[in-house]
C-alpha cells in the first residue's frame, strides 16, 4: 500500500513539472488569429449594415448560395423577405391608413423586385464579393444577390431573437429609397 500511495505521489509530482513547464512555454508563443477574405468581408459587412452578430455562423449561412453548401441561405432569405414586406407595409401604414391596397402592393413589389431594388440594395452592399457560391455560378447575379440581401434580415432577426432588430438593419440599409417609394405613392 505504501509503494502504491509512493508511486502515485511521484506521478503527481512528474505531470506537475510537465504541466507546469508546458505552461511556460505556451506563455511565450503568440498565435494569431486565423484570417480569410472571407471572415475580412464578414467583418466589413457587419460594420456596413450597423449590427454586430453574437453568432457569426448566422451571416456566414446568410452569405452562402445553396450551389456552394447543403447549409445555405434559403431560410434566411425568406425570412427575411417577409421581414422586409411587413416592414414596408407598417411604414406606409403608419403614415397613411388610408393607403390603398394597390399602393401597398406596389411598393412591397419594387422593392423586393429582385431586378431593380432588392439587388441593387445587394450591390452596394458589394454582396457579389461576398456571397460563397460553387465555381459554375456567378455570385453576381440579381437572383443571388438579392437572396443574400433578404437573408441579411433574417440572420440579424435570428441573431437578435426579435425582428424589431432585422427591421431597423433594413431601414439603415434601404432607408433612403424606400423613403423616395413611399412619396411617390
Amino acid at each position: 500500500m505504501v509503494t502504491t500511495h509512493l508511486r502515485f505521489t511521484l506521478l503527481l509530482a512528474v505531470i506537475g513539472i510537465f504541466s507546469s513547464s508546458s505552461q511556460v512555454r505556451a506563455a511565450n508563443v503568440r498565435i494569431k488569429p486565423f484570417s480569410s477574405p472571407f471572415t475580412t468581408n464578414l467583418a466589413t459587412l457587419q460594420s456596413q449594415i450597423g449590427y454586430n452578430f453574437t453568432n457569426i455562423n448566422l451571416l456566414r449561412r446568410a452569405m452562402t448560395h445553396a450551389s456552394f453548401s447543403r447549409e445555405n441561405n434559403k431560410a434566411l432569405s425568406i425570412f427575411g423577405f417577409h421581414l422586409i414586406e411587413t416592414s414596408l407595409s407598417l411604414h406606409l401604414l403608419s403614415k397613411d391608413i388610408d393607403t390603398s391596397s394597390k399602393a401597398l402592393t406596389r411598393l412591397i413589389a419594387e422593392v423586393s423586385n429582385v431586378e431593380s431594388s432588392c439587388a441593387l440594395d445587394g450591390n452596394r452592399l458589394g454582396l457579389e464579393r461576398v456571397i460563397r457560391v460553387s465555381p459554375k455560378t456567378d455570385a453576381s447575379n440579381s437572383g443571388i444577390v438579392c437572396g443574400g440581401f433578404r437573408a441579411i434580415f433574417g440572420a440579424v432577426a435570428t441573431d437578435a431573437g426579435t425582428v424589431d432588430e432585422a427591421i431597423k438593419v433594413f431601414w439603415k440599409v434601404h432607408g433612403a429609397g424606400a423613403g423616395r417609394l413611399v412619396s411617390v405613392l
